[in-house]
C-alpha cells in the first residue's frame, strides 16, 4: 500500500492541474470591509457580515460582558451542565423574532443541518432536495440514510414530480417526505419558490426545511428573512439559520413547533454531544437580534440594498438584485481564478468560486455586498469590472 502522504500527494497535484487547489490565505487584521492579506489592504466583497455589526460597540461589550461573567466557555454540552440562562434567552428571542413556539441553538449552521434531518428521518423516509441547496444539507441527507432525490433547481415542475413518486412510493404506509430548500442560495443568491413550494408539500403530505442563512437581516419588517416577509412562518414547519453571516456571530439554530425542538433535544445528535454554544458568542447574536429589530437595522438594510442595486446595474443591467449576493460566473476554474488574481492585484478581495462548492464549469466570482461598504468601496469595484456580466479569461 502507497504510504500515506505520497497518495495525497498525488490526488493534491490532480487537483491543481485541474485548478481547484485551495490555500489558506492568512488574514492580518479586518475591519470588516477591510482586508490585510499578504501585506495588502483589500476591499472585502466576499464577507457574509451583510449588515456590517462584526465590529459594532454593541455587540462587542455584550461579548465582553458574558466572557467576564461566564467564563470564556460553555463548559459542558447542554444535556449536562452546560445549558445557560444565555442560551435559553437566546432560543426565547430568536423563536419570537422567526414567529415560532421554540427554537434551539447549535455550535454552527453545518451542525444544524447534521443534526436536524438525520434525527427526523431513516431509512423508510425520502428526503427531497433543491439541487443547489448547502452542503451541510446534503449531508445530513446522506447521514439520515433516508432515500435522497433532487429537484432541479427552483423548478416546482420537477418537485412535483419527485413528489408524486415519493407519495406513490409510500403508499399507506408511514414513510417521511421531507423537502430541503434555501430561502436565498449562498452562491447564486436568488429566492425559492417558497409560496409554490407550500403548496405542493401539502398537497402530498410532505414537510419542508428552509435554510435562510442568506437571508436573515435582509428581508420582512423585522429583517427576520424570507418566510416570515411572505407570511409563510405558519407553514414551514422546519425554519433553520445561522448566527454567523448578519447577526454576526457564530453558530446555528433551528425554530419551530415546541414539539419539534423537544424531539431534537432527544434525537439531534450534533447537539446531543457538542459542547454547548460559548457564552461569548451567544450574548453578541443576542444584541445583534435586538439592533436588526429597531431603526437601525432598517437603515443598516436599506443600506445594504441600496448598494446591492448599483452593483447588479454593472453585473446585471437590467436585472435587480435579489438578495446582498452577486455572482458573475465565468464557467471554467482557471478563468475564475484569473479573475480573482486580477481584481487582487486592484486592491479588491473577492476569492473564486469553484467546484466542489459549485458545479463543474460554473466557477465564478461571488460578490457580496454589506452595510458597511461606503460609496467610495463600491465606486473602486464599479471601476475596475468591465460593463455587463462578462468578464471572460482574456479579458481578466
Amino acid at each position: 500500500m502507497p504510504e500515506l502522504d505520497e497518495t495525497l500527494a498525488g490526488e493534491l497535484a490532480d487537483w491543481s492541474i485541474a485548478g481547484l487547489r485551495r490555500e489558506l490565505r492568512r488574514v492580518a487584521a479586518t475591519s470588516g470591509t477591510r482586508l490585510v492579506v499578504e501585506g495588502l489592504e483589500l476591499i472585502n466583497f466576499a464577507s457574509n457580515d451583510y449588515l456590517g455589526l462584526l465590529h459594532h460597540p454593541e455587540l462587542q461589550e455584550a461579548a465582553v460582558r458574558a466572557l467576564r461573567d461566564w467564563g470564556s466557555g460553555s463548559g459542558a454540552s447542554r444535556l449536562v451542565s452546560g445549558s445557560l440562562a444565555l442560551h435559553h434567552e437566546l432560543e426565547e428571542s430568536l423563536a419570537h423574532w422567526k414567529g415560532t413556539s421554540a427554537a434551539l441553538t447549535f455550535g454552527s449552521g453545518y451542525a444544524t443541518a447534521l443534526g436536524v434531518i438525520p434525527a427526523l428521518l431513516g431509512s423508510d423516509d425520502v428526503v427531497i432536495l433543491d439541487k443547489r441547496v448547502h452542503a451541510c444539507c446534503v449531508d445530513g441527507a446522506r447521514l439520515s440514510k433516508a432515500t435522497l432525490r433532487v429537484f432541479r433547481h427552483n423548478d416546482l415542475e420537477s418537485l412535483e414530480d419527485v413528489l408524486k413518486w415519493a407519495d406513490q412510493r409510500r403508499g399507506s404506509g408511514k414513510s417521511r417526505i421531507l423537502i430541503v430548500t434555501e430561502s436565498v442560495f449562498s452562491m447564486d443568491g436568488d429566492q425559492a419558490p417558497l409560496p409554490g413550494i407550500v403548496q405542493l408539500k401539502d398537497r402530498y403530505g410532505a414537510w419542508l426545511m428552509v435554510d435562510e442563512a442568506h437571508a436573515l437581516g435582509l428581508f420582512g419588517t423585522a429583517r427576520s428573512g424570507l418566510i416570515r416577509a411572505l407570511e409563510l412562518d405558519a407553514h414551514v414547519e422546519i425554519q433553520m439559520g445561522t448566527l454567523g453571516k448578519a447577526l454576526a456571530s457564530a453558530g446555528g439554530y433551528v425554530a419551530g413547533s415546541r414539539a419539534l425542538i423537544d424531539f431534537l433535544i432527544h434525537r439531534a445528535r450534533s447537539f446531543m454531544f457538542s459542547t454547548a454554544p460559548a457564552p461569548a458568542a451567544v450574548a453578541s447574536a443576542q444584541a445583534a437580534l435586538k439592533l436588526i429589530q429597531g431603526s437601525e437595522g432598517a437603515q443598516r438594510c436599506s443600506q445594504v440594498w441600496a448598494i446591492a442595486r448599483q452593483l447588479a446595474a454593472k453585473l446585471q443591467p437590467g436585472r435587480p438584485p435579489t438578495s446582498a449576493i452577486l455572482p458573475l460566473i465565468l464557467g471554467p476554474a482557471d478563468a475564475a481564478m484569473v479573475a480573482a488574481a486580477r481584481l487582487r492585484s486592484q486592491g479588491i478581495w473577492v476569492p473564486a468560486i469553484r467546484y466542489p462548492t459549485v458545479a463543474r464549469d460554473s466557477a465564478r466570482l461571488r460578490f457580496s455586498v454589506t452595510a458597511g461598504h461606503e460609496l467610495t468601496d463600491l465606486q473602486c469595484l464599479l471601476e475596475v469590472l468591465p460593463a455587463g456580466s462578462n468578464l471572460t479569461a482574456a479579458e481578466a
